[in-house]
């Protein structure tokens, strides 16, 4: 099987080491890749967000499946682009990418399909937000509706920043708080049948103690240790499958990875966002735990033979991931600083590319890095990603160094 990647971050490393460890993966192709993937993958040039390039790219190729890794391409269209030429894509079509694209759609979905979430109201003016803000109260939750990068929310106890950061995005989703630990759970799908993948969690603000604002995500681990017996078939039953039924009814079947957030309240699971692709970092954990072939499984999803699949099989243990930041970022990233320590088994390119002169490592984005490891348990395999991150010297740059710690030491409750 000849496989096209899209994209190059640090999802798009992992996807591309977990493709390639697939015995029916004989050759792996990505675009535009990073100095990472170039280390398993031939690197091709393009746009990925250009429907009509990425789709004659695939023809040219010869790809007998596209993975599509960044949320913009599918939103932008590019896995119908593909599908039109009759090369199966793993990824869903712009329709049914509304999932991620617009979370007032998202809502009206789990409206629909009965799923359980959080009140809100979508607001396009500075008097409807001050309405929604009083009704919800703190912490203030304010959504911009489209695609953000991983940096489109804002929680917050202080209202100017709730009312600046909708003025800035101009349309908003404003929804009440929910309380309780967060559950990354993804969930491949060709529309029909549904294969969760192993729950983890992620840590969205850039400081330790859950302090300073949100990231794109800067670590995760799995599997969780403190989640509920039974969560994942509850999900499964309450939100997957109600809103697969509810995309089909509509005529916009979801196929891909169905990404779902959640909250575990007192009142249950609730839903905080989906996503239309995997998430980063948590691709990172849960694909280093993945025993399953990840082309074939990717595959099965793409030509609806997903129903048919095995089992998916897990390695013993415990995975985790921390994110290595530029400096500056979240806000305004520094980029062009040289990396060193980056050539260790482990190490995931998020942010890098080489300079032409003489081919050093840079930083190109405000995630430059990640330390992936796993272990026997969370403490081992924290221990070894960590000391993966120390080895990696990038000026400036930082990271949180409690990425794990709450869940080792048994400090995570799930409300009764």
């Amino acid at each position: 099987m000849r496989v096209l990647l899209l994209g190059g971050g640090g999802r798009e490393h992992a996807l591309a080491l977990g493709l390639v460890e697939d015995p029916a993966v004989e050759a792996l192709l990505a675009a535009p890749g990073n100095p990472g993937i170039a280390g398993v993958a031939e690197l091709r040039q393009v746009d990925p967000a250009d429907p009509a390039a990425v789709a004659g790219l695939a023809v040219e190729v010869g790809a007998d499946l596209v993975v599509i890794g960044p949320e913009a391409p599918l939103v932008a269209g590019v896995a119908d682009a593909v599908r039109a030429k009759g090369v199966p894509v793993f990824g869903p079509s712009a329709a049914a990418a509304r999932l991620e694209g617009s979370k007032t759609f998202a809502k009206e979905i789990m409206t629909a399909a009965g799923v359980p979430t959080a009140r809100a109201y979508t607001c396009t003016d500075a008097e409807s937000v001050g309405r929604a803000l009083d009704e919800f109260g703190t912490p203030y939750v304010v959504k911009n509706d489209g695609l953000a990068a991983g940096k489109g929310v804002v929680v917050t106890d202080d209202r100017d920043v709730a009312l600046r950061h909708a003025q800035e995005c101009g349309r908003v989703v404003i929804e009440e708080y929910l309380s309780g630990p967060e559950v990354s759970l993804f969930v491949v799908t060709d529309g029909e049948a549904a294969l969760p993948l192993l729950p983890a969690q992620d840590f969205k603000r850039a400081g330790d103690g859950d302090a300073g604002p949100n990231t794109g995500g800067m670590g995760a681990y799995a599997p969780l240790p403190w989640a509920p017996p039974g969560l994942v078939d509850e999900v499964l039953a309450d939100v997957v499958h109600p809103t697969l039924a509810e995309m089909r009814r509509r005529g916009t079947p979801f196929a891909g990875l169905l990404y779902v957030g959640l909250a575990l309240t007192a009142a249950g699971p609730r839903v905080i966002e989906f996503n239309a692709r995997f998430g980063d970092p948590e691709t990172q954990v849960v694909l280093a735990l993945l025993e399953t072939p990840l082309g074939g499984l990717l595959h099965a999803a793409a030509t609806g033979t997903l129903a048919a699949h095995p089992p998916l099989r897990w390695r013993d243990g415990a995975a985790v991931t921390v994110v290595v930041a530029a400096e500056g970022y979240p806000a305004t990233p520094r980029t062009g600083d040289v990396i060193t320590g980056a050539d260790h088994p482990g190490v995931i390119h998020a942010g890098t590319a080489r300079r032409a002169a003489d081919g050093a490592l840079l930083s190109a984005g405000g995630r430059v890095l990640c330390g992936t490891a796993t272990g026997p348990d969370l403490t081992a395999a924290r221990d070894a990603a960590y000391a993966l991150v120390r080895g990696i010297e990038l000026a400036g740059s930082h990271h949180r160094t409690d990425i794990a710690a709450t869940a080792i030491d048994g400090r995570i409750t799930v409300p009764d």
